[in-house]
C-alpha cells in the first residue's frame, strides 16, 4: 500500500482567528517504506498525521491510496501517550482491534500472543496495564498496531515520553518487527537522531504553517544500530537537518516577536 498527499492544507478557526497549521503538503510514500516526518515543535506534524489517518478533514487537498478498497485502507495509529485500556488485561488490549473485526477469541489470542512475544511481554499477557511500566505499556500499543495487520502504520512520536534507555530499546524492537513485516510506516518525531536511525527518507518541515522544506534519503545500510551515529554519513546528515530546523525555529521566533501593525 502506498499513499500520496496532494496539496494538503489545514486551517483551524475562521476570520481573524484562522490559523493555517499545514499548507500545500505534497509527498508520496513507497511500498513498505519507513518514512519519518521531522520538524520544529508546533509545525503541524501531528495534524498532518491525523489527516492521513482520517481523524481530521483537510481544509483543502486530498490523501490518495494506491490499491484502495471501497472501505478504505486499514491503518493503525500509535500515539505518544500510550492508549491502552486500563480495565483490560494486556492480551485483551492487544487483541481489541481484532475483536472489533469479529475475529474469534482463539485466533485473536494466538495472533496477539505472537506479537507479545516479539515485544517481550508474553509473560505479562494476563496482567493489567497499571502493573506495568510506561515503556511496557507503549509496547502494548505497538503490538496492538501490528497485530491488526495494517496496510499503513502511523506513529505520532510514540517514544517521546520515554526515558532514553527505554526509547533506544523500543526503537530497536520496532525496526526488527518492521523488517520482518515490511509495512509502510509514517513516523512523526522531533528527534533528528531517531529519524535518521529509523527512516528510509526524512521529510523536514518548516515552522508554522508547516510545509515540506526538504526530502532527504537516508543512504545508510540496514540493519542499523547506535554504532551508525559515529559514522561520517550520520554526522553530516544530522548537521544538515539541524541547520534547516535551526533556521526555521529562528524564523518563527522573529515572526512571533514582530511588532503588530497599528
Amino acid at each position: 500500500m502506498e499513499l500520496e498527499c496532494r496539496h494538503i492544507t489545514k486551517i483551524f478557526g475562521e476570520g481573524s482567528r484562522a490559523t493555517r497549521a499545514v499548507a500545500d503538503i505534497n509527498f508520496k510514500t513507497n511500498e513498505g517504506e519507513f518514512l519519518c516526518i521531522l520538524g520544529p515543535s508546533g509545525c503541524g506534524k501531528s495534524t498532518l498525521l491525523k489527516i492521513i489517518a482520517g481523524l481530521l478533514e483537510p481544509t483543502d487537498g486530498e490523501v490518495i491510496y494506491t490499491g484502495n478498497t471501497p472501505a478504505g485502507p486499514l491503518n493503525s495509529m500509535v500515539f505518544q501517550e500510550h492508549s491502552v485500556f486500563p480495565w483490560m488485561n494486556v492480551i485483551d488490549n492487544v487483541a481489541f482491534g481484532l475483536e472489533m473485526r469479529g475475529v474469534s477469541r482463539k485466533e485473536r489470542y494466538e495472533r496477539s500472543l505472537e506479537f507479545l512475544k516479539r515485544v517481550g511481554l508474553a509473560q505479562h499477557a494476563m496482567r493489567n496495564p497499571h502493573e506495568l511500566s510506561v515503556g511496557m505499556r507503549q509496547r502494548i500499543a505497538i503490538a496492538r498496531a501490528f497485530v491488526n495487520n495494517p496496510e499503513i502504520l502511523l506513529m505520532d512520536e510514540p517514544f517521546g515520553s520515554l526515558d532514553a534507555q527505554t526509547r533506544l530499546i523500543l526503537q530497536d524492537e520496532l525496526l526488527k518487527i518492521w523488517i520482518d513485516h515490511k509495512k509502510t510506516v509514517i513516523f512523526v518525531t522531533h528527534d533528528i537522531d531517531e529519524a535518521i536511525l529509523l527512516g528510509d527518507r526524512v521529510l523536514v518541515m518548516t515552522s508554522v504553517p508547516g510545509r515540506i522544506r526538504e526530502v532527504m534519503t537516508v543512504g545508510i545500510d540496514r540493519p542499523r544500530d547506535l554504532r551508525i551515529e559515529s559514522t561520517r554519513e550520520f554526522i553530516d546528515m544530522r548537521m544538515k537537518i539541524w541547520n534547516i530546523i535551526r533556521i526555521e525555529v529562528e524564523r518563527s521566533m522573529t515572526e512571533d516577536n514582530r511588532e503588530p501593525e497599528s
